[in-house]
């Protein structure tokens, strides 16, 4: 099933969808939610706007870039600079969030119930804001995580303390020389562990985490249950939002609701067991709440 087909179902009233997704909620015997960068500036991760100005002045100043997405693309001067303005990047977006409430409201949504999340986001906020990580497939890497550009070998290192050495000792946008970090194994300088081509490591843990999610599929593939996809766009929809359509088509128990400021579309043919909510996300799931009785913690 292709995007040729799809359609907006959001000409109604908000409070309509939200009312049925509140009851499918209630009837759903699993949820499996696939997460996209929608949810993230939900709550409130931007990568432009004062979030950016206020923490790249000086590389605003130098290069131009309006946003940190496509600052992230810069060709920087040196292994230093480079660094510098990376672990800037990976500190506020990996390390430093601080939730607005979309991600907590999720949280309270889910408790006790069976589910499991796919994501495409790279921040690792399901971990950080108290999501069980057995539940967790972080298909397109971490930030939080360094590999060999090679690669020569396929594992990954965390990056927290040399990120926050690099932050605090970074002077005119340079890092000093000897915290640029270098594969152990050939020498040669790190890159993100971020899936960009076809060096990207999957290493044990993808593949456990993988599995795992693999197995929630495939025991719930016949029961009743609820593809909830927040914030997932057009960049990558091969991962989430194609195959929660095939899924739902394919189970006649199974419905399908789509929630995204702008972007909240789906086939036709799913029919009475699809709706789409344009929306923003964290306006949705606190409504979603209300309607539930769920009680926020």
């Amino acid at each position: 099933m292709s995007s040729e087909t799809t359609t907006c179902p959001c000409t109604g009233r908000y409070s309509d969808g939200l009312d049925t997704l509140a009851d499918w909620l209630t009837e759903c015997d699993s949820i499996v939610v696939g997460a996209g960068s929608g949810l993230s500036t939900s709550a409130g991760f931007t990568y432009d706007g004062p979030r950016f100005r206020e923490n790249f002045a000086d590389f605003i100043g130098k290069y131009g870039y309006g946003d940190m997405y496509r600052a992230s693309f810069q060709r920087y001067g040196s292994l230093e600079e480079h660094w510098a303005f990376w672990s800037r990047m990976i500190a506020i977006n990996r390390y430093d969030q601080e939730d607005n409430g979309t991600y907590a409201a999720l949280l309270d949504l889910l408790r006790d119930r069976d589910y499991f999340v796919i994501t495409t986001n790279v921040d690792h906020c399901f971990q950080r804001f108290g999501f069980d990580k057995s539940r967790l497939f972080y298909t397109q890497g971490d930030y939080g995580l360094w590999q060999c550009p090679r690669p020569c070998h396929h594992s990954t290192y965390d990056n927290e303390a040399a990120i926050r050495r690099m932050v605090e000792e970074q002077v005119d946008m340079r890092i000093p020389s000897e915290l640029i970090p270098h594969c152990p194994i050939c020498g040669r300088p790190m890159t993100m562990n971020l899936r960009v081509d076809d060096t990207f490591v999957q290493d044990f843990g993808w593949y456990e985490a993988a599995k795992r999610y693999d197995d929630f599929i495939e025991s719930h593939s016949r029961s009743k249950v609820l593809y909830l996809e927040l914030g997932v766009g057009f960049n990558t929809p091969g991962i989430i939002k194609y195959p929660f359509w095939n899924m739902t088509v394919r189970n006649r128990n199974a419905r399908y609701a789509c929630v995204n400021l702008g972007e909240a579309y789906f086939p036709e043919q799913l029919g009475d067991r699809a709706l789409g909510l344009d929306m923003d996300i964290g306006e949705a799931l606190r409504s979603l709440i209300e309607r539930s009785g769920t009680p926020a913690l």
